[in-house]
């Protein structure tokens, strides 16, 4: 079976309505992508004779859903959550990335703020945004998603247009802690939220076009602000103020609009038929997501992920991206100031960079899900966006620099999302996944502070129009125009990026040998329970439990290379 058709190696829903017998060769419900990661069927399903155990139930096996075209239902999922989640996500980094719009319309100078106040409510947004990420999913799983998503974008709305209401640096870091505590569930929440939507080999693409949201404000939000700056004035209000508080009404309307518009999962989803919805669990519970059908809330599964060596090591995997994209979009602007723009002209420019960028990410994430082998697709990218840092590190000359760019974020930007599916990918148990997404996203943001820290303020009077001066260290205004130290800084977590990317790699594929060997099979009541050296890995009354518990270190799942 070619590589190259991952989707051929699922079950079809059709044939998926009628009970089988025990298998004498591999399991379906085993799959990740190329055939040599392929499921193999554990010993326990090997055995002849005792089908109900080893057979999980079959999702709503009354209803008939040979009615159902699955190409026709997902083109219909896609077109309700896509397109409004990925706004969602634009009004987000909209919101947080506003401050510094803001900062340019004499924001500091009207609340008395120094330089170190500045950096200090920058930073502070991160620290609360990295805190609240796992609980809000907990939240998201034990609610609806449209309420718990809908709720957020409405409170983080309110405290947006508060931001433009403030009078002294107190009141600004109040609302910046506020605003990055409501923030928090987004990003996580709908990265989780559509993996219990799609199969492993559909996340991809669908993580990289809402991710791609990014790359849209960071082309126009300038330009955005830049218009609302002409209300300097009205109302008694500065310019600065009305970008807060226009931007946070507009966040208020559009979650109020969610609590209609965001879906809830497929086995209760509204806008699906019961067909339709039973198609959904089906297909996912076949690509060994078998918590689709529905979880309760156990603290084990959490404490499961918090004890996962996959969580830990994915958390500095993030990191080795993340860290780098805030100091990338802190950098860019000089990048143009080099050329001899300022101020306008020099956002322009910038479009062209987000633009290549976005449509790599979605690229990225196309080959990814067609294909397989995101490991290395995720070690490629770093390698593209490693070679653009060393440019940038050793180049002196601007229109090489300005090359190096495309390079850095050709890089970064499609590894973002392709990190998230790639630990997506290899976790199962819907509250296992929430926390895991979670807390990796998490401790990446925790470096988006020490990048407000590190690489912006090199920027900050370009960004008002002048050439960089020293802020808040020595170093800084001496490595001025080229900063090779901020550059090195950033090729570090990347190589930091690489260095866990093979080590995840080498694991993930170390323990599907393993099972491969039997050496994980669990202990099936009536089928094998002679083997004893086996009740380490646990003793089940059928593959379903064993399912049902152990989520990803079920014997028969196979991660995702």
């Amino acid at each position: 079976m070619s590589s190259a058709d991952p989707e051929k190696a699922q079950p079809s829903v059709a044939a998926a309505t009628t009970p089988t017998t025990a298998r004498p060769a591999r399991s379906p419900a085993a799959s990740t992508f190329s055939s040599d990661e392929k499921g193999h069927a554990s010993e326990v399903e090997r055995v002849d004779g005792a089908a109900e155990r080893l057979e999980p139930p079959l999702y709503n096996a009354h209803i008939d859903v040979s009615g159902v075209d699955e190409r026709k239902l997902i083109r219909k999922i896609d077109l309700y959550l896509i397109p409004w989640l990925s706004l969602l996500y634009l009004l987000s980094f909209l919101d947080r990335t506003s401050i510094g719009n803001a900062k340019l319309y004499h924001m500091t100078t009207d609340l008395h703020l120094s330089d170190q106040q500045y950096l200090i409510a920058l930073t502070i947004f991160f620290f609360s945004y990295s805190i609240f990420e796992v609980p809000s999913n907990i939240f998201l799983k034990r609610l609806r998603p449209s309420v718990w998503l809908s709720l957020l974008m409405f409170l983080w709305g309110i405290m947006m247009t508060v931001q433009g209401l403030v009078h002294n640096y107190g009141g600004l870091l109040g609302m910046r802690w506020m605003l990055g505590t409501f923030e928090a569930g987004l990003f996580p929440g709908v990265n989780y939220y559509l993996s219990c939507w799609y199969k492993r080999s559909e996340f991809g693409i669908r993580a990289a076009l809402f991710f791609s949201a990014a790359t849209v404000s960071g082309a126009f939000g300038g330009l955005l602000a830049a218009a609302i700056s002409n209300m300097d004035g009205v109302g008694g209000k500065p310019a600065w103020a009305w970008i807060f508080i226009l931007e946070g009404l507009v966040t208020v309307i559009a979650g109020i609009l969610s609590f209609w518009i965001i879906q809830d999962f497929p086995d209760t989803a509204k806008f699906l038929t019961e067909e339709e919805r039973t198609v959904v669990v089906r297909r996912l519970q076949s690509d060994d997501q078998y918590s689709a059908a529905g979880e309760s809330l156990k603290w084990h599964y959490i404490w499961r992920s918090l004890l996962d060596w996959k969580t830990w090591i994915g958390m500095l995997l993030y990191t080795g991206a993340d860290a780098p994209l805030y100091a990338f979009s802190l950098f860019l602007p000089s990048i143009i100031n080099q050329l001899g723009f300022k101020a306008t002209p020099a956002n322009l420019l910038t479009v062209p960079v987000y633009a290549v960028a976005c449509i790599v990410t979605c690229v990225v994430g196309y080959v990814a899900d067609r294909y397989g082998r995101r490991g290395y697709l995720v070690m490629l990218c770093l390698s593209v966006g490693a070679a653009g840092y060393i440019i940038l590190i050793v180049s002196r000359n601007a229109a090489l620099s300005y090359v190096a760019v495309y390079l850095a974020a050709c890089g970064i930007y499609p590894t973002i999302p392709n990190i998230i599916a790639w630990v997506s990918n290899n976790v199962e148990g819907s509250y296992k996944r929430s926390v895991s997404i979670a807390m990796v996203i998490g401790f990446g943001n925790i470096n988006g502070a020490v990048s407000s820290n590190v690489v912006r303020p090199f920027f900050e009077d370009f960004q008002a129009g002048d050439l960089p001066k020293p802020l808040t260290s020595k170093y800084r205004a001496r490595d001025a125009p080229w900063y090779s130290l901020g550059h090195g800084i950033v090729l570090m977590y990347i190589g930091i990026g690489l260095v866990m990317s093979t080590i995840y790699y080498l694991y993930l594929k170390r323990e599907n040998a393993r099972r491969e060997r039997g050496e994980r099979d669990e202990i099936i009541k009536g089928v094998n329970e002679h083997r004893t050296e086996l009740a380490c890995n646990g003793t089940f009354d059928s593959v379903a439990d064993a399912k049902r518990d152990k989520g990803d270190e079920w014997s028969g799942y196979r991660y995702t290379l």
